[in-house]
């Protein structure tokens, strides 16, 4: 390759490659996603999703780790690679493409700070995501559609929930994630197959009648479907 047509060659394909960690959370019934403003520019004092540039030497995983950390100081958290946004235009200050990655959190187990160019942090619900930088709108609402898909064929919901829930709360995170209305007899017996384990114990202080704890039992449903017993349906 000739010394002109090389420098042509690398102008051309010049860019950069981020991460962008998308931490969702239950709170009162209500999925909620982690959020930050950022407090350098582009896009200084808007709310965006943690999210930072590759090294050139980092593994992607390592990447994510690392900027979630920086901007939040979250650690070891579980996260799943989803989907890649490209457009030319994305990013004011060049081409730069981003990997978005997700993890479900129980936000009463976890202790989001600000840090490093992150202003301030806060859990905001998801049908309530403000404007905000980039084209961060998009890959939040792709990414939701990602997680609604897994939350009706794996049971990913208990990710979200107390370890001991009330078949209530269980209840109103499908209908909070999925904007309906759903019936409490016909819910209950569409999760009547789902693995549980009933606790002698029941809510405490609360205004209504306590109701009974349930847990989601991993070991006998990991059995289940090893031997094809079991297939998870919402």
């Amino acid at each position: 390759m000739n010394h002109n047509y090389r420098i042509e060659f690398e102008k051309f394909f010049s860019y950069s490659l981020s991460l962008d960690c998308l931490i969702f959370g239950l709170r009162n019934g209500e999925i909620n996603l982690l959020m930050i403003k950022r407090d350098m520019d582009p896009y200084k004092g808007d709310w965006a999703i943690p999210g930072d540039l590759v090294y050139p030497e980092e593994d992607l995983m390592d990447a994510a780790s690392r900027i979630l950390f920086d901007l939040t100081s979250l650690k070891n958290i579980d996260l799943h690679q989803s989907q890649t946004f490209g457009k030319p235009d994305r990013h004011p200050q060049g081409r730069v493409v981003t990997c978005a990655y997700f993890a479900l959190v129980k936000i009463d187990e976890v202790n989001a700070v600000a840090s490093s160019w992150a202003n301030e942090v806060k859990w905001v619900p998801i049908h309530e995501i403000p404007s905000l930088a980039f084209d961060h709108n998009l890959i939040v609402e792709s990414t939701f559609e990602i997680l609604k898909n897994k939350l009706s064929y794996e049971p990913i919901c208990f990710d979200l929930l107390p370890n001991k829930f009330t078949l209530n709360e269980l209840q109103q995170l499908y209908e909070y994630a999925f904007n309906v209305e759903l019936n409490k007899a016909n819910f209950r017996k569409k999760i009547k197959s789902i693995p549980f384990i009933e606790h002698n114990e029941k809510q405490t202080n609360v205004k209504h009648r306590p109701a009974k704890l349930f847990s989601f039992d991993y070991g006998k449903y990991k059995k289940l479907v090893e031997n094809k017993d079991y297939t998870f349906k919402m």
